[in-house]
């Protein structure tokens, strides 16, 4: 079963992918690399109605953290480092890359005319950061607003695109332990809570896991993230750590000692830089 592509057709336009990538970009002032996805039906879940508190998290709905005691399967996720991605049917993934040391920063999902850009950030042990970020944007933006949705309060900002038409992205952000998630929703899934673009990607934001890693981040650093790894690839590279640790492990009555005469290589191959599953636009 192929887990990439486009499926059937692509949803959208190259016009309509572009103003997708700029009114993403407006928000955050970064760049992107490109690489597309498709994939199964994301895991099946109920919304709540729209409310100003975002309760549950991590006991019935997500986004997830690894070490949630109901954490989804997500083996055969899209692992991007900082988070797992689900897949959904029909999407195109773009990865966001830092252009001069190509270092990954977050993604956008692009469904039917709508897309979500995902970044994940280390917060403090005790204390939230996603209020502190929707005051700061409230104080950059005057146009920004505060709406009750379905992850809680968030925020619906107006930009100005490519040729001054305006359009209004609507920005979440969930706190986990140690970290917070942040999505950037943008057209129907900003602008028509109701439709089935919004619902779909909702769906997708709520089923991602999050791994914060040990590292020593500040408040407010993006969580390090690499290249996509799909689950076979994944499954492939622990089978072969799996076998390694075991040859070291063996004891054989009267093996020698020292190098042997020939040097010996095992070889992982991956899909991430070339081959039919990533393209990237550079």
């Amino acid at each position: 079963m192929g887990l990439f592509g486009f499926g059937k057709k692509r949803h959208q336009s190259e016009e309509a992918a572009e103003t997708v990538a700029e009114e993403n970009d407006k928000v955050d002032g970064t760049s992107t690399g490109e690489t597309e996805a498709a994939a199964t039906d994301v895991r099946d879940i109920v919304l709540p109605e729209p409310s100003d508190e975002y309760v549950g998290r991590g006991d019935e709905r997500g986004p997830w953290d690894v070490d949630d005691e109901n954490v989804p399967d997500y083996d055969e996720y899209l692992d991007m480092g900082a988070y797992y991605l689900p897949f959904l049917q029909g999407i195109e993934l773009r990865v966001k890359a830092n252009r001069a040391t190509q270092q990954v920063l977050g993604t956008t999902i692009t469904y039917g005319s709508s897309s979500v850009e995902i970044e994940a950030f280390a917060a403090p042990k005790t204390l939230g950061l996603w209020d502190d970020v929707r005051a700061d944007l409230l104080e950059a933006n005057k146009d920004a607003k505060e709406t009750d949705g379905v992850f809680g309060t968030e925020l619906t900002l107006p930009v100005v695109v490519k040729g001054g038409r305006k359009v209004v992205t609507r920005i979440v952000g969930i706190d986990g332990p140690r970290w917070m998630l942040r999505g950037i929703f943008s057209g129907k899934a900003a602008t028509d809570p109701d439709g089935d673009e919004a619902k779909a990607l909702n769906q997708l934001f709520s089923n991602i896991v999050v791994e914060r890693g040990e590292d020593p981040l500040a408040p407010r650093d993006l969580i390090p993230m690499h290249p996509p790894v799909a689950p076979a690839e994944r499954k492939a590279a622990k089978e072969a750590a799996a076998a390694e640790d075991a040859d070291k492990k063996m004891d054989i009555p009267g093996q020698p000692k020292g190098p042997f005469d020939s040097d010996q290589q095992v070889e992982v191959k991956t899909t991430l830089s070339r081959g039919p599953m990533f393209s990237e636009v550079r």
